[in-house]
């Protein structure tokens, strides 16, 4: 057979793999791909100790043993004295670790890039399991706030891996659970805070933070052990021109009887060859042409969880408590809350899937939109029992619709957006987005929040509306709807230069290379 036979038999491989992945349902898909669910399952869990110590120190600023230790005395508008963190401390203790973080994040690309997700993401758990001693044996705020931005940094290599990994490695109609997923293990971890933090809360002892600080070792060895047994990207395997590994890791994640190995690398070869590139990524490839336009979007769509209501929730028993909730009370809500989180994720799983990632993402925004508005309503009418509640109430619902739309259909775009061979890259520099806003939106949302700063209270639902609304209109304008699309044809209608409203309505065809 002469080369230009080879070709045209390598691209009807391609060809028929993508349209295998097409025809299928999402339990045929699961049927041909279960081991593969199972892998960005366990990948996936690596956010849990993100989200576990983000909500820990949210959780610590209103701790009452905590305060007493670390904090200062105020005399409140009733002329009550207590003790409280000041706010310099608490936007410093939150934003420790996104700025260790944004740090990871930038190492995740290049270090994934040339070691592959496994190794990165286990160099990672290694480093973290070390940070957390310097935050169980810390004795200060200086200290704990170094030990913050310590455990940011693998934080950041998880942030930026997870969702690059779960997209790469599931068929087409997988790709919106398996990413999804990340969003319910933040609300996993949440819950494991605040059932641990509301059993501790009344403790009078320094055990009151210590364990829940030592809690975190539960995570980082056992998940090691599992992700260095887990497959690498097959994705990355090409990248890598690694075709026998990466037709062994397709054998690995799927069954064999129901899917030829052989195609599902030709069409990613398909695909990784369309950018006719054989250099090594860089993040100036990020910056040009079309891959500007894909990066603008995962940027956006980061730095956008900031704002829109997001930071209420990572404030969630803080705020509950401002709203005028006693403490205990505040902590259940907090649990509640991160509950409530995890069941509506998995009910986004079913509205992604069939609805679609531009739909969920473009009106979720805009009806949380509404409540915030809501929300600041309820805490301008003066101090009444009344008002508490109805505060507390839109705070979780603020908190919660947020895991309905918005929030998961966030990983799904993340994930699917980014150019293949660049997709570290865009990940970790997107990742950073959120937390370029991120720390200053801490420091924002604690002033506001703070009693002897603004004391918004819920009056912070109407700044959070206005940066809410103008998401909402760059997402209506520039986002695209990437449902049921292989990556080959993402590439193809960013190269187009498709307009984001007018993607399902252009059909590419399956000969197409460009």
């Amino acid at each position: 057979m002469d080369e230009k036979a080879k070709l045209a038999a390598y691209k009807a491989g391609a060809i028929e793999a993508e349209n295998a992945e097409h025809e299928m349902g999402v339990l045929q898909a699961v049927q041909a791909y279960p081991m593969a669910a199972l892998w960005a399952f366990i990948m996936s869990c690596t956010i849990i100790m993100e989200s576990y110590c983000v909500f820990l120190m949210g959780s610590f600023i209103a701790l009452p043993r905590f305060a007493n230790d670390y904090g200062v005395l105020i005399t409140t508008d009733e002329g009550d004295t207590k003790m409280v963190i000041e706010a310099s401390w608490q936007s410093a203790l939150q934003m420790g670790g996104p700025l260790g973080a944004l740090i990871g994040v930038m190492l995740a690309g290049p270090l994934t890039s040339r070691v592959g997700y496994r190794w990165a993401t286990m160099s990672g758990l290694m480093l973290l399991n070390a940070f957390i001693f310097v935050f169980y044996f810390a004795n200060s705020l200086p200290i704990m706030f170094l030990s913050q931005l310590l455990e940011g940094i693998p934080w950041g290599i998880f942030i930026a891996n997870a969702p690059a990994y779960c997209s790469e490695i599931t068929p087409i109609q997988l790709r919106a659970p398996a990413t999804q997923m990340l969003q319910m293990f933040w609300a996993i971890g949440a819950i494991i805070v605040n059932g641990v933090t509301y059993h501790y809360n009344t403790f009078d002892d320094p055990k009151a933070y210590r364990i829940p600080i030592a809690l975190q070792w539960m995570f980082p060895t056992p998940l090691a052990i599992l992700i260095y047994m887990a497959p690498e990207s097959p994705w990355w395997l090409v990248r890598k021109g690694k075709l026998e590994q990466a037709e062994n890791a397709v054998g690995r994640l799927g069954r064999r009887s129901r899917l030829n190995v052989s195609e599902a690398v030709a069409m990613m070869k398909r695909t990784i060859d369309l950018e006719k590139s054989l250099k090594d990524p860089n993040l100036l490839e990020l910056f040009k042409g079309t891959d500007l336009y894909r990066t603008a979007i995962v940027c956006g769509v980061y730095a956008a969880q900031n704002l829109t209501g997001n930071l209420i929730a990572n404030q969630a028993v803080y705020f509950f408590e401002q709203a005028g909730m006693k403490t205990d009370t505040a902590f259940a809500l907090g649990l509640i809350t991160s509950a409530l989180q995890m069941i509506f994720v998995m009910l986004s799983w079913i509205l992604t899937t069939y609805l679609g990632r531009r739909t969920i993402y473009v009106w979720g925004s805009l009806i949380n939109v509404g409540f915030l508005i809501a929300l600041g309503i309820a805490g301008s009418v003066g101090a009444s029992n009344a008002a508490s509640l109805a505060q507390a109430s839109l705070g979780l619902i603020v908190s919660v619709l947020f895991t309905l739309g918005p929030a998961p259909a966030s990983w799904v775009i993340i994930g699917e957006t980014s150019a293949i061979r660049l997709r570290p890259l865009t990940t970790g520099v997107g990742r950073a987005s959120y937390y370029i806003v991120n720390i200053p939106c801490i420091f924002l949302a604690s002033y506001m929040l703070n009693p002897k700063e603004a004391n918004l209270g819920g009056k912070c639902g109407y700044v959070w509306a206005g940066t809410g609304f103008v998401c909402f209109i760059l997402a209506y304008f520039f986002l695209p709807e990437m449902k049921n699309r292989s990556y080959r044809e993402i590439d193809i209608l960013f190269k187009r230069k498709v307009p984001a409203r007018q993607w399902t309505k252009t059909v590419v065809d399956v000969q197409d290379d460009s």
